[in-house]
């Protein structure tokens, strides 16, 4: 019982050491078990801080406050010269650019391309990349005012050293149906990868057509593109697009309403689509060609 009075006071020398919780010690194997209340028992020891007593706290400090009495602040005054700041709201709202540059900061370039500071960005490469349940990376279709329709998807091989290589190739068109349309290729080992390149292709080759109010065009034209060869017409009110394959495609997608469309050579779908968009880019409005000739469009009925 000696013992472990002389142990118990050592360790509650120490109890300033450490604020851990009381801590239960084991006596080792080889010392001798004491035997306490007929049982043995671990001694637990507390190594807890000792509490301040009331008596050892100084209150001197508040005897002269009285609690009743109204405190009046009292702000030092402020330095000769010194201008107040401006307060939150009274500043200048900010304009779109800089709420646009600051949300570009934070998050990149919008879906527009246009970036307000600086940066070089392309419509067609701005996409979200999202991971899917199998863990493979899919990505988000722009959203940016165009419509895509897929003309022919084909299954192409190459032969390599080691065999043949299966891929597939699509043709796509994409368009506003406001006047601007564009026709793209792509490949890949997927049809999901092959038609999202092929658009993506697509708008990088936009072309803007020109149409009257009645939305056909302004004149005649006629487009080659290897051995494919289209001739297109303008046609009256409710005439509707009359053409075929690839043809009938590009000229929906641009929003042409009222059209006359004719493949006369290969039938090839995407040599067709190019000689359509070659074709509508000869085409002229009658004020650009007024213009070139330095005459009023009045002259050009004469």
């Amino acid at each position: 019982m000696a013992a472990t009075t002389a142990a118990a006071a050592a360790l509650s020398s120490l109890s300033f050491l450490s604020p851990n919780p009381p801590i239960s010690f084991l006596f080792p194997k080889s010392t001798k078990p004491f035997f306490l209340s007929g049982s043995f028992r671990s001694l637990s020891l507390s190594l807890a801080p000792p509490r301040a007593k009331a008596s050892d706290i100084d209150t001197a400090f508040f005897d002269d406050l009285d609690p009743e009495e109204e405190v009046v602040f009292d702000p030092p005054t402020p330095p000769e010269g010194f201008t107040p700041p401006p307060a939150f709201d009274d500043g200048p709202d900010e304009t779109e650019d800089e709420i646009a540059a600051a949300y570009e900061e934070l998050y990149g370039p919008a879906y527009s391309g246009v970036s307000v500071l600086g940066n070089d960005v392309f419509v067609m490469d701005s996409k979200v990349k999202k991971t899917s349940a199998f863990g493979k990376v899919k990505k988000e279709k722009v959203r940016d005012g165009f419509e895509e329709r897929v003309v022919q998807v084909r299954r192409v091989t190459k032969v390599v050293k080691g065999g043949k290589q299966l891929h597939f190739r699509a043709v796509v068109v994409v368009g506003d149906k406001q006047g601007q349309v564009g026709v793209g290729v792509g490949k890949a080992k997927e049809v999901i990868g092959a038609v999202q390149k092929s658009a993506v292709n697509a708008r990088r080759n936009i072309v803007t057509i020109p149409m009257t109010k009645y939305l056909t065009f302004p004149h005649r034209s006629e487009g080659d593109y290897g051995a494919a060869t289209v001739m297109l017409r303008p046609a009256a009110p409710g005439t509707g697009v009359i053409a075929g394959g690839a043809v009938r495609i590009v000229l929906e997608m641009a929003g042409v309403e009222n059209a006359l469309g004719k493949q006369l050579g290969s039938k090839n779908a995407l040599n067709n689509a190019r000689a359509t968009v070659v074709a509508v880019q000869k085409m002229k409005q009658f004020r650009e060609v007024a213009q070139e000739r330095g005459i009023p469009m009045e002259e050009l009925w004469k």
